[in-house]
């Protein structure tokens, strides 16, 4: 961080978010957990952007706002690599069913077939 450390109740605040979002990603899912931990962090950020501008450049704010910008950042990527996984099948998906002449075992239209013994004609 260029503008120094972060002041310890930011750092305290954002390391209880990382832990509340690794609990919910255990019991909902990443997606979810990277949602609700944004959420708390930009509201994080909304507050340091005010006590910023009545304190001044020197009360150690920039370096709080640099700390909660990172920790966005960080979330984000990491929700945006949770659905690439889905989004890598869907493709492949679509690749294989854009082939020329169609999928390769496309489903036939047999009829009706008799089940059980065959009768003797």
């Amino acid at each position: 961080m260029s503008a120094g450390m972060a002041t310890d109740e930011v750092t305290d605040q954002i390391a209880l978010i990382e832990m509340y979002r690794q609990e919910t990603q255990k019991e909902a899912g990443l997606a979810a957990a990277c949602s609700e931990a944004l959420r708390k962090l930009h509201e994080l950020l909304e507050s340091e952007k005010p006590a910023q501008q009545l304190n001044g450049p020197d009360s150690g704010h920039p370096a709080n706002i640099e700390a909660v910008t990172h920790q966005i950042q960080r979330v984000k990527n990491l929700a945006s690599g949770a659905g690439q996984g889905n989004s890598r099948r869907a493709h492949f998906q679509q690749e294989r069913s854009a082939r020329p002449g169609g999928p390769r075992n496309q489903a036939r239209n047999k009829g009706r077939r008799a089940m059980g013994r065959r009768s003797a004609r």
